[in-house]
């Protein structure tokens, strides 16, 4: 009996530490995304305010820009051939030859590649924004700015916005160029289409208003990925565990975060999707 007592007692201690976990958690999150809201409406006044580093900026468009540079143009590459791929098969056995080129430019062009983009992008830079951020957090180097009269808002958080903000659609449309060339690179090779009716067809169904509508999603995937690094890298504790958590955390976050905008600025954007109801 003392025994089983003590097996229920156990079992009652971790279910309750497991409530107070899950509850901590839930709350760090809503903490956190209150401060990431609360820093977005900082960095939109400090850019009215002219409060800008330049320095600093270009610093972090190297960061953001050339370091991702080649992993974004390698996943590009590779996800246009394997689109291309699945999509090519499908559309000769019904013998629409010239719609290939334009079924990949309108799924992988508008979705795929801000997408793409965006998350490698939030797993490098939106990971490393929230580990050295954690780490001056812990280490109370944001203290010390304080200290210094130096807004941390200022120094940290507005150049790796406005830096992502910009680098993010040039990294998006080397990433649609490239998987266009991938998905040629398969249609030639493999399924022996004409690259002249490959891109014709790209040209036919991709439009300027495609490209205006890639540049504004990764301007947005931008804003979110550079935010949520920063807030969940300020409000970190819990020393070097805490910074692995908030970085592991910030990644997740900007994923989610970027589908959710994505889902919105589709409808927003290609809201005319050509189904009709029956009344």
């Amino acid at each position: 009996m003392q025994l089983i007592a003590s097996r229920q007692s156990l079992v009652k201690k971790y279910q309750k530490r497991d409530r107070h976990l899950d509850e901590t958690f839930n709350n760090r999150w809503f903490q956190r995304f209150l401060v990431t809201l609360f820093l977005g409406g900082q960095v939109l006044l400090r850019v009215l305010q002219g409060k800008i580093d330049r320095r600093k900026i270009m610093e972090h468009l190297v960061t953001v820009g050339l370091d991702s540079l080649r992993s974004v143009l390698l996943i590009a590459f590779f996800a246009g051939m394997i689109f291309t791929v699945q999509s090519a098969r499908e559309l000769i056995r019904f013998g629409a030859v010239g719609a290939v080129g334009g079924a990949f430019a309108v799924a992988f062009c508008r979705e795929l590649a801000p997408v793409l983009t965006g998350g490698v992008v939030a797993g490098q830079v939106g990971s490393a924004f929230a580990a050295e951020i954690g780490e001056m957090q812990v280490t109370e180097q944001i203290d010390a700015l304080y200290m210094l009269r130096t807004n941390p808002v200022d120094y940290l958080v507005v150049p790796r916005v406005i830096a992502c903000c910009v680098m993010l659609p040039i990294l998006t449309i080397f990433s649609v160029a490239v998987g266009i060339l991938g998905g040629l690179f398969v249609a030639v090779y493999f399924y022996e289409l004409e690259p002249s009716v490959f891109l014709e067809s790209v040209r036919t169904f991709l439009g300027p208003w495609d490209l205006v509508t890639v540049a504004i999603k990764s301007v947005i995937f931008g804003l979110i990925i550079a935010l949520v690094g920063c807030g969940w890298g300020l409000t970190t504790a819990g020393g070097g565990k805490g910074v692995g958590q908030a970085a592991t955390a910030a990644v997740v976050t900007s994923w989610v975060f970027i589908f959710v905008a994505d889902f919105f600025l589709s409808l927003l954007m290609f809201h005319e999707l050509g189904i009709t109801r029956n009344s």
